[in-house]
């Protein structure tokens, strides 16, 4: 006995089949043939429709086995924009694409051959290695989350701020440091640097020793120094005396 293969398409479903000549537009030609089910509608062939809409409060599903596009053509036929949905991408291929907001006047996202434009009130990375541009990035605010610290690093280079009119950095409420392994150098070729504090401390300054002065276990220890300045800029401190010593001293400039 032969077991008949049932259409999916069963009888229940409700089905019509049509099958249409459509008149040349331009130069191109479409052949429909599909078949309309009470809840599907399944098109084998190239398909032609001015208006798609579906019933109040239901969805419009798109379905493909391979990909579904999206084709948008001039009066000349010619392609202006395309939307492909695949198994392994989703391209749009277009002059500008955008994506608004639900009211549809606020621009969210706009990218071009010339720029790309992020119109969110916020731009958040969640990544853990942060955000990568391969060159420059210009904007007018760089803030950190609310309680969290802000780190602009370079790992293997170096980091420069530049501005025309000036560069501002400070700190409210807290510290302010600036480490570095060698040399670090407060440059002004036109104006001054500033020191203003009610204390201003430096570490670390070398002592200057007289060239003769003997030494006796009673000489009373040394509270009060002069600083003094070597031709190069060195600091140095040297034993205050009734006079300045800074002279009597200066060989430590020799090998400075």
């Amino acid at each position: 006995m032969r077991k008949e293969n049932k259409n999916p398409l069963d009888e229940n479903a409700k089905t019509s089949e049509i099958a249409t000549q459509f008149q040349p537009y331009h130069h191109m030609y479409g052949v429909i043939f599909t078949v309309l089910t009470e809840f599907h509608l399944y098109i084998f062939f190239l398909s032609f429709a001015c208006l798609i809409h579906v019933y109040q409060d239901s969805p419009l599903v798109l379905q493909s086995d391979r990909n579904v596009t999206v084709n948008a053509r001039n009066h000349m036929g010619q392609l202006t924009g395309q939307l492909t949905v695949g198994a392994e991408a989703v391209e749009a291929q277009c002059k500008r694409f955008e994506v608004r907001a639900s009211e549809g006047e606020k621009v969210l996202f706009s990218a071009d051959e010339d720029e790309i434009i992020i119109g969110a009130d916020r731009l958040k990375v969640t990544g853990t290695e942060g955000a990568v541009f391969g060159h420059s990035v210009e904007t007018p605010h760089i803030r950190a989350e609310p309680s969290q610290d802000l780190k602009l690093e370079s790992p293997t280079r170096s980091l420069i701020m530049e501005a025309p009119k000036g560069v501002q950095v400070s700190a409210a409420a807290g510290d302010l440091k600036a480490t570095c392994r060698k040399e670090l150098h407060l440059q002004s070729t036109e104006g001054e640097i500033f020191l203003n504090a009610d204390i201003i401390r430096l570490g670390n300054l070398p002592m200057g020793s007289f060239s003769s002065s003997p030494s006796s276990s009673s000489t009373p220890r040394q509270t009060i120094y002069e600083l003094c300045v070597c031709p190069n800029g060195k600091l140095y401190l040297s034993p205050a005396g009734a006079g300045s010593t800074c002279q009597s001293t200066s060989s430590i400039c020799l090998w400075s």
